[in-house]
């Protein structure tokens, strides 16, 4: 609705009191969210991204502006940098990645200062060294809209960002084989040498073999036209600046043979020192080794001398035991071996009732040492307050000005005073009366209660007294029909006049037996191996269907099953 306006201090002041309300930095929040919290919505998540983008374009942030500058511009662009990172690689979200760059690059055009951060940045980094072709297209026609948006975007730009800028070109174009990027970072590399001249072709001196390289892999693409203009930008550069080239190039041969030189010469002195360290650190890596094989051969060692003893031990147990039962006669073998039985089930027992109770003694222990502690704390808790509130009382009754007598005069009541509080009294009497009832007054409420009771008690008997009779009207209504389940005629000879009087006038309860009566009939039909493992309610409702149940129906002998016409409530 701000946007509606024609007046544009309208919208100024919206986005500057989003800011300051704080709605921009919870939307920077919910950019940096996870993307498994994100749930797929990455369209939801492009529009939030273009709305903040926008909204810190034209903002006045008034006495917050180093804290707008310095700190929630770079959070933003990382917010987006950081998103774009991690949907460059899904290939239903290019529509996506696409708006988050036209995000960055509207950021850019307002902001030229973010140039260096998305630059450095470790999420472009990783957009940068990806291998889809329409990402890096994105990634150049991102500059080249903001570099043709403004003129002076390149020149707020330091040399450094210059550089970093020239190298994300020629990158491209050393990297990738598709036109479409190719001519992209041409273009780019062109439109910054035409707006900075004496600028960018100094920095195009560094790249050395980059005519070369056009010459060779970018001819024949569609744009020989912007390749040949590159190329002789680079050779005239070249041809107008020869000396300075080749004393740029002695400059750096000296600097590399002083730098290697010294190199040398200083991984020569510390060779003596690396190797005897070296040799001292095996030394010692070699004697720790050799003292954890011992202490585990011998740990295995004694493992396997104890597994020996342990089996020896149980041998001469076991032949002992043996012997024992050759001496025995054989009657008395089984009463041996019950004693046995018994005896180990006692040591077993006491084993473990010992350990039982050991651990409810801990405890117990344990447990009698916390209520001791606590009611050692309470203790020490109720003396200290004791003190501070004597302590507290006095100091008190310290501060208080000294009191006067009350009585002033003569000592004792007059009689005029008598009479006065006499007076007084029966005033107070007479208008707060005493709630104490009569002993007429209590009998009168006695008889009354006694009569509610013995009305109660008569309205109780009735009450006790239709319960029973209804429920010898149902015991009644219950024989009858079961003596009619019980005189009822097989199916064979029914009529439709005695199935009715079989009838529940409740429609579910007949609904029900309908169905559980068709459920019978369906189980008596299976074969015993599909019955295994089947509740009597486990079969399958829709197994019954119309055609199944008219052939059961036919089978059956004419009996209607489907409960549709005639007898059908059966």
């Amino acid at each position: 609705m701000a946007a509606l306006q024609t007046d544009s201090s309208v919208l100024t002041a919206v986005k500057s009191r989003l800011y300051l309300s704080g709605v921009l930095n919870h939307c920077v929040r919910l950019l940096s969210l996870d993307p498994r919290r994100l749930r797929g919505n990455w369209g939801a998540a492009a529009t939030l991204a273009q709305l903040t983008s926008s909204c810190c374009v034209g903002v006045e942030p008034g006495k917050d502006s180093p804290a707008f500058h310095k700190l929630f511009l770079p959070s933003v662009v990382d917010g987006l940098l950081s998103l774009a990172s991690q949907l460059m690689r899904r290939s239903e979200c290019v529509t996506v990645f696409r708006r988050l760059m036209e995000s960055v690059g509207w950021l850019l055009r307002a902001h030229t200062q973010l140039t260096s951060q998305v630059l450095s940045c470790v999420h472009y980094e990783r957009i940068q060294m990806c291998d889809d072709a329409s990402v890096s297209l994105l990634c150049v026609q991102m500059w080249i809209q903001t570099c043709s948006a403004s003129r002076d975007f390149l020149s707020g730009l330091s040399d450094d960002c210059v550089l970093l800028l020239l190298n994300e070109a020629v990158g491209q174009l050393a990297v990738s084989s598709d036109s479409s990027v190719g001519g992209a970072s041409v273009r780019l590399v062109l439109l910054m040498a035409n707006q900075q001249e004496l600028r960018v072709q100094p920095l195009l001196l560094s790249f050395r073999g980059l005519d070369s390289l056009l010459d060779k892999d970018w001819r024949g693409r569609g744009f020989d036209q912007d390749v040949d203009q590159l190329i002789a930008l680079i050779q005239s550069d070249t041809r107008s600046h020869p000396q300075a080239c080749t004393e740029r190039v002695r400059a750096a041969c000296v600097i590399q043979a002083s730098w290697r030189s010294y190199r040398t010469r200083r991984r020569v002195k510390s060779l003596n020192r690396a190797v005897s360290a070296l040799q001292r650190r095996y030394r010692a890596r070699r004697r720790q080794q050799q003292q954890e094989e011992e202490v585990q051969q011998w740990e295995e060692e004694l493992k396997y001398q104890v597994c020996v003893r342990r089996q020896q031990a149980r041998r001469e147990f076991h032949q002992r035991q043996r012997q024992l039962l050759q001496l025995l006669p054989p009657d008395q073998v089984q009463s041996y071996l019950q004693e046995c039985e018994r005896r180990a089930a006692v040591v077993i027992q006491s084993f473990w009732r010992g350990f039982r109770e050991r651990r409810r003694y801990d405890k117990n222990n344990a447990r009698r040492h916390t209520l001791r502690d606590a009611r050692t704390r309470q203790h020490a808790a109720r003396t200290l307050q004791g003190a501070v509130r004597l302590f507290l009382q006095k100091r008190r009754a310290a501060k208080l000005p000294p009191t006067t007598s009350f009585w002033i005069g003569q000592s004792g009541l007059t009689d005029s005073r008598r009479v006065e509080l006499k007076r007084q009294v029966d005033e107070h009497v007479s208008l707060h009366p005493s709630s104490r009832v009569s002993r007429q007054e209590c009998e009168r409420l006695h008889e009354e209660v006694q009569l509610l009771l013995l009305a109660e008690l008569q309205r109780g008997g009735q009450r006790r007294s239709r319960e029973e009779q209804r429920e010898e009207a149902l015991l009644a209504h219950t024989h009858t029909q079961l003596e009619l389940l019980r005189d009822a005629p097989p199916l064979s000879v029914v009529t439709t006049t005695e199935a009715d009087a079989f009838l529940s006038p409740s429609g579910p309860i007949a609904a029900r037996a309908r169905d559980a009566h068709n459920a019978t009939l369906q189980a008596s039909r299976l074969p015993w191996w599909r019955t295994l493992g089947e509740t009597a309610g486990g079969f399958d409702a829709g197994a019954f269907s119309p055609a199944h149940l008219q052939e059961l129906e036919a089978e059956l002998g004419g009996l209607f099953v489907g409960g549709s016409a005639g007898v059908s409530d059966l």
